[in-house]
């Protein structure tokens, strides 16, 4: 949790910036990079997306254009940021609770 940012699940292997960071550079499922993470409202409907890609390109990197370069999102189900890209799907994603692992 940092700033206005939110995710659901952080995926293993990205970023996660850490607490006061304000860098848009944390990518997983249900993401929102304009909401409370802390009582779940949404403060700008431009910046939600579902499913965002495994990138390292914080928000304040010069060599990061995102013109050229956006962060790269899987779908069309986000938000109209003008920082993302839509992309293709690599697969449905589910997840599995349990209190017994086997």
């Amino acid at each position: 949790v940092y700033t206005d940012n939110g995710h659901r699940i952080v995926l293993t292997g990205g970023n996660l910036s850490p607490i006061g960071s304000y860098d848009d550079n944390t990518h997983g499922l249900g993401n929102h990079f304009g909401c409370d993470p802390l009582t779940g409202k949404e403060l700008n409907p431009l910046w939600s997306h579902e499913i965002s890609n495994i990138q390292d390109c914080p928000i304040q990197d010069p060599s990061c254009d995102f013109k050229v370069n956006p962060i790269r999102l899987q779908g069309t189900d986000h938000g109209d940021g003008w920082r993302f890209g839509s992309g293709p799907v690599y697969g449905n994603y589910a997840i599995y609770v349990s209190e017994d692992a086997s």
